[in-house]
């Protein structure tokens, strides 16, 4: 399989070299504008989000978390424990237990790059691979498609992957995410988006917006943040945010949704009187704020980042569900294809 690539790059409005990889690929980054001036900033490395830009009070208010840099992103996995700004998780978002999986009588040894477990797809996962840029749209409701080719025992997961994935900024303020994936064998596949927000501007605290989800329970986990296959009941829990509170501190956690037209989630800020809603047709929106991602760390515009300033809404299958009869299916099999959508809307509290 082959992934067809825009060879004249240079010749796209708003697109601009973002940097070289250590082999010299180039790197790109890409501005999609609405005609509401909201503008949202995309690189080929990782299919990853740079910068979304929403009009407030007259002035843009960036609403996620990033590096102004190829080389920034570059130096992130060399931390301790990955950020992951605004990268495209894969091949299977969350962690898998004992970095191992059985599938079709054969057992599959992963990479166990979190205490033994694999997490976000190993060490070398969808966000450190430069993808193809497929196709690019102008006018109403600008988009861009990005594709790529994961090899057969990528990471150590069977099957070669072709994987698209199309980011789409509506005219409604809406930024629209369409994935879709085959493989040449049967194999495994969770793939997520991994945006740390803030409404307030990503120099600010989170903690001081809400947030709402709509979920009666959420995934009971091990000291590992393994799943057990378990529930937790969210009745009278610190964690039910069906009535919407401030953001927690430290969370990461799996929510479990059901809802392919409803708003599944939400991030308001009363300051900038502004709220994102979350829309998916996947089984969970996982939920993270600080843990021992970064103590400080220096992003954009020479802001200063910890551990309280943005939240994630990774939109996504279950941990560990290839270990998990019970839980979705995280099989994608030779022949058929994978999807999933998921929608951050920005409007006005008014």
């Amino acid at each position: 399989m082959e992934i067809k690539h825009i060879s004249h790059l240079n010749d796209i409005h708003n697109c601009k070299l973002f940097g070289l990889m250590p082999n010299k690929e180039e790197i790109y980054s890409f501005e999609l504008v609405n005609k509401n001036g909201m503008k949202v900033q995309v690189i080929n490395y990782g299919a990853t989000v740079t910068s979304i830009q929403i009009p407030v009070n007259g002035k843009l208010t960036d609403v996620v978390l990033g590096f102004d840099n190829l080389e920034s992103y570059l130096e992130s996995y060399n931390l301790p424990s990955a950020p992951y700004f605004g990268t495209t998780v894969g091949r299977y978002a969350g962690r898998i237990h004992n970095a191992t999986f059985n599938l079709n009588d054969k057992k599959f040894e992963l990479d166990g790059n979190n205490n033994g477990n694999t997490l976000h797809g190993g060490v070398m996962g969808f966000g450190r691979k430069a993808w193809s840029v497929v196709r690019v749209t102008s006018d109403e409701n600008p988009s861009i498609t990005f594709g790529l080719l994961s090899e057969h025992l990528d990471e150590n997961f069977p099957g070669e992957m072709t994987v698209y994935l199309t980011y789409t900024l509506t005219e409604e303020n809406e930024l629209k995410l369409e994935y879709k994936a085959t493989s040449t064998e049967d194999t495994v596949i969770n793939l997520t988006h991994h945006s740390y927000f803030n409404l307030d501007g990503h120099d600010a605290n989170v903690l001081e917006q809400q947030m709402f989800i709509k979920s009666a329970k959420m995934l009971e986990t091990n000291s590992d943040n393994i799943p057990t296959g378990n529930y937790t009941d969210l009745t009278n829990h610190d964690f039910d945010f069906r009535a919407p509170k401030n953001c927690p501190f430290p969370i990461d956690n799996s929510f479990v949704v059901n809802s392919k037209t409803e708003i599944v989630a939400q991030l308001i800020s009363l300051k900038n009187n502004l709220r994102m809603n979350v829309y998916t047709d996947q089984p969970s929106v996982h939920i993270y704020v600080g843990g021992n991602c970064f103590g400080k760390l220096k992003g954009k515009e020479n802001v200063d980042y910890n551990a309280q300033s943005g939240i994630c809404f990774e939109t996504q299958n279950f941990p560990d569900a290839p270990n998990q009869a019970h839980f979705p299916n995280a099989v994608l099999r030779k022949g058929e294809e994978y999807t999933q959508k998921t929608l951050y809307k920005f409007e006005s509290l008014n």
